[in-house]
């Protein structure tokens, strides 16, 4: 079976943006790429970009479970009703509803609140670090975390993040085996600060890496 290509944002800090805009955004993009995207969130670290923004540093962790819940329910649901502490929608909707029907959710952060948020609502999670024994006590808590919320712990996926910067051309296919011995469903390769000069430069490197490696993804799709 063939990869299947995704667009995939990695990831966007949701609690500085307006939901129902995020919603509609995220709706037309997954129109356009016929059901190919994967929302990726954080809530950032950085309290200047929410004083600038005039939005509340210290609530960004609430915040954003109940802007999940209001996406959820813009993409699924013509016309939602909706009243939280952050949010109120009396009859309204977007349109037109994406493909997909939600969205997948994937969540970055290693704070011990966002591995619970993440196994308690979110599609997949974003790791850091290499892998190891440190990630692999944190793949653990999240998957954790799912059973604790009454789901599967392989409702949640897992994507590593490959730093092409990090790991020798010889050892790729050993760091690979090692991501798949922590059972991650996606790996993503990141070329930023690998000394490439150009987009041009980044892009030939992301087809070396894949002639060197083969094709064949971590998890196919139907998998």
């Amino acid at each position: 079976m063939a990869p299947r290509l995704e667009l995939v944002t990695g990831v966007i800090i949701l609690p500085q943006r307006q939901t129902a805009l995020v919603a509609k955004q995220a709706a037309e993009i997954d129109v356009l790429t016929e059901g190919k995207l994967r929302l990726g969130v954080g809530i950032g670290w950085n309290p200047v970009e929410y004083e600038a923004l005039n939005e509340d540093f210290r609530t960004r962790g609430r915040r954003v479970e109940e802007q999940i819940a209001v996406l959820r329910a813009l993409w699924t649901t013509p016309v939602v009703n909706f009243s939280g502490a952050a949010h109120r929608i009396p009859a309204a909707g977007i349109n037109p509803l994406p493909v997909q029907r939600p969205i997948p959710v994937w969540i970055g952060g290693e704070a011990e609140p966002v591995l619970e948020r993440t196994g308690r609502l979110g599609d997949g999670w974003f790791p850091h670090g290499r892998p190891g024994d440190a990630l692999a006590a944190r793949i653990a808590r999240v998957r954790g975390h799912a059973a604790a919320a009454g789901r599967s712990p392989e409702a949640v996926g897992i994507e590593g993040r490959f730093n092409l910067k990090d790991v020798p051309e010889p050892d790729w296919g050993a760091e690979i085996d090692r991501w798949r011995a922590l059972g991650v469903t996606h790996l993503g390769l990141n070329t930023m600060d690998a000394g490439l000069p150009s987009p041009t430069a980044h892009i030939e490197a992301i087809g070396r890496f894949m002639r060197v490696v083969g094709e064949t993804p971590i998890r196919q799709a139907g998998t």
